[in-house]
Formats: structure tokens, sequence, C-alpha cells
């Protein structure tokens, strides 16, 4: 009798047919232009269904870029508040410098010890070693990652395997690297190609962070200048623009849908689906009961590669993972005002029987606040948890008493998971849509 594994059924699903196309959310080749000739990118995998079932505990781990903890916090604020009946958990293991060798020798202590369900990755940054492709160097990677996959599916945990991004300069402060800036990049596309055919065999998901960033950097430079630099000032570590591509594609690479719920007016009548509920709707005021919130961190200057908002323009974050859509059916004005929170928008009869996002179109809107909150009580506890890895269990603590340490440390884990899950709320809220004047 065949017994399918959870990760030899999404094998199935992913790679069914040995079908090996284009991830279906991203640009099915490089831009036709120069800048891009020198790069020879192996295609990525197709995106599947949800990997994530209820209640599932989510590793996010990586190296300095994780530590950072800004693409790991878009992750769990997400899917906190936009999906919170999914109640999946998530905690961050970032560690600044690390390879993947170096993860696989703490990853038993540190990772597994709390029985992930799903885990990402984003390893081959120093990996590669800050200089041109090296074979060896690469012979290395590949076993590592071969190791670490292996690592985690022995404990019942499916992986989604994050490529390195790029680098906008060579960073100097790596006194070994060497090379060019292209060169390097070069270098990295090779290691994103090495986890591409490392996922082809083993039958991985896998989150392509290398070629998006690639087109966003190109695009931002061509847009605000060569001064927006998506990998970071420093050449390597992001600010918040490249975080959020770095945080699209691994959402996207989990199976999110993006569909957060739709409001459908049909005269007098109002309907929610997806997590909202009509409370009240009378003279264009429509009251909501809402579970599900729309991703609504403070998104910044458009032009600034620190910005949330500048990363939210580089790639289609809101229309594939931020839909919050309302519809009219038969509207008998030409056009309407509608007004949410401190906003209004002024739409078409055209676009509201086509249907609108507000997530979108709206930021200071009536849940945004909400929102805010989830992603504060989410902040706090990442910070907690690189102290508890690195500090405590990494420290004379745990050097003393490792089970202890954690024991104690979890308590605190423990007060902090309860406070985002408290931050974590039904809304009711207003949206008046009236015949505009």
């Amino acid at each position: 009798m065949l017994v399918m594994n959870r990760s030899h059924f999404l094998f199935l699903l992913v790679f069914a047919g040995c079908v090996f196309s284009l991830q279906a959310r991203e640009p099915r080749r490089l831009p036709d232009d120069p800048h891009f000739a020198p790069y020879e990118l192996l295609p990525a995998p197709t995106v599947g269904s949800l990997m994530l079932e209820k209640g599932d505990l989510l590793a996010i781990c990586g190296d300095s870029i994780t530590e950072q903890k800004r693409y790991s916090l878009i992750i769990e604020s997400y899917l906190s508040a936009c999906l919170p009946d999914l109640e999946v958990r998530c905690r961050q293991f970032g560690w600044s410098g690390e390879q993947a060798g170096g993860f696989l020798g703490r990853m038993e202590n540190d990772v597994l010890r709390f029985d992930p369900d799903v885990a990402t990755t984003c390893y081959g940054m120093n990996d590669f070693r800050y200089v041109p492709f090296d074979g060896n160097i690469a012979a290395e990677y590949r076993k590592n990652l071969a190791a670490m996959v292996g690592k985690f599916r022995a404990a019942g945990c499916e992986v989604l395997m994050g490529s390195p991004g790029i680098i906008d300069s060579v960073p100097h402060w790596v006194k070994t690297a060497t090379g060019t800036q292209l060169e390097l990049n070069l270098a990295l596309g090779q290691f994103r190609n090495i986890g591409i055919e490392l996922a082809a065999a083993e039958g991985l998901r896998f989150a392509d962070v290398y070629r998006p960033m690639l087109i966003a950097d190109f695009e931002a430079k061509r847009e605000h200048g060569e001064d927006f630099k998506v990998a970071g000032k420093d050449g390597v570590h992001p600010g918040w623009a490249g975080q959020l591509v770095i945080a699209y594609v691994f959402l996207c690479g989990l199976g999110i849908d993006g569909d957060l719920g739709t409001i459908v007016l049909d005269g007098e009548v109002a309907e929610a689906r997806g997590g909202h509920e009509v409370k009240a709707f009378a003279d264009g005021r429509l009251t909501l009961l809402s579970r599900r919130l729309p991703f609504s961190p403070v998104r910044g200057d458009l032009a600034s590669d620190d910005s949330i908002r500048a990363g939210m323009e580089l790639v289609p974050f809101d229309a594939d993972l931020n839909r919050l859509t309302l519809r009219m059916k038969r509207p008998p004005a030409e056009s309407y005002s509608v007004s949410w929170g401190g906003e209004s928008r002024e739409y078409s009869a055209a676009q509201l029987e086509a249907g609108v996002n507000l997530a979108a179109d709206f930021t200071d809107h009536a849940l945004a606040a909400a929102f805010r909150k989830v992603w504060d009580a989410a902040a706090r506890k990442q910070a907690y948890e690189t102290r508890q890895m690195k500090e405590l269990m990494h420290g004379p603590e745990g050097g003393t008493d490792m089970e202890a340490t954690v024991e104690l440390s979890e308590k605190v884990h423990q007060k902090l998971v309860g406070a985002l899950r408290a931050a974590v709320s039904p809304v009711e809220h207003v949206i008046e849509i009236r015949p505009a004047e």
C-alpha cells in the first residue's frame, strides 16, 4: 500500500506530470533590456496550492537578512491579521552571518525542538562568500542545502526553499570580497539555480527571491535614480522596500491566494463574505464586522528604498495578496463617492460594477489601526525570539542548562504569543457609498 505523507502530497501537487513551468505571479522572462543579457536563470517552479494547514507552526529561517526581522514581520503580521482563521503561528530564527552549513549545526537545538510544520529558508548570500562563482563553494552549498532539507523532512517539516537575493554594491565591509558587482550577482544567480535544481530533484516548493529583486532593482533605479537600492544601502541588507519584495515572494510561495473578502451591494441589500459580516445597511451607510484585516502597515515614501510603499509598487502585492473587493450590481448613478475611515475615493459606475480593491485604494482606512496593533505585537514577539535564541539559549544560561533556559524563556515567549493573539480581534467599521455630486 502506498502511504503519502504531507511532503509527498505537496510534491504531487506541485510537480504533477513533471511540469517545470514558470512562477504564475511573476514575469515569464527577464525584461528585454541589455542590462539583463548576462544573466542565465533557470525557470522557477510553479507556485502551488496552500502549504499551510490550520494551527501550523511556520519557522522562518535565514541569515542576517532574516534577523533584520522585516520580511519575517511582514509575513507574520499578514498571516495573523489577514488570515486569522488559519491560526498559523510563526517564529523567526535569523542569525547574522550564517551559512546553510552553520544552520545545520544548530537547527535541531534552535528550530526542530519547537516542532515546526513548515519552514521557509533563505540562504546563499553568505554561502557564496562574496566572490565570483566558484564550483567548489557551490558544491558545498548544494550539499548543505540537501542536508538541511533532509533534516527538516525527517522531523516532519515541509520546506519552502528560498533563493538568495541580489547585491546592490560590492560589500567592502566584507574584507574577503572580490570581483565586480555584476560578477557577484551572476554568482548569486548560479546559487539560485542550484536551489531550483535541488527543488526539482526533491519535490520542494521554491521561493525565487533573486529574480524579483533583480527586476525590482532595475525598475526602481530607472524610476527613482541610482541611489534607490533594493538590496540595501550597504549592498546586502535590504531596507523595507526590498524586504517587502522578499515577503511577497515567500507569501506567494506558501500558496496564499490573497482574497481577503468581498462586499456586494445590490440595491438596498448588502452581502459580505470571506471574513466580513454585514451588521446594517441603509441610506448608503454600510456597517460591517470584519474578522480579516487588509495588510495595512505604515507605508512611507514612494521614492524611498526604506519604504514599504515603494516595495508594494515594485511587485503586485495588492493585486496578488491584498484584495478586499467592493462590488455594486447595476449601479443607477454614473459615479459614487466611497468613504472609509479618513479617506474618500470616487469611482465610476463601471468600476464599481467590475469591483474595486479597497485595500489597494485606501491606506488610512477604518481597519488600519487594528492591523497596526497586530504588527506591533508581532514585532515585539519577534524581537524576543532573537534574544531568546542568541542571548539566552546560546548564552551562559543555555550553556549552563539548555532545557531550563528554554523552559523559562518560553514562559515569556508565550505571553508575547498571547498578546499577539489578543491583538487579532473583529472590528466594526463603516463604509459610506453615495452618488457623487
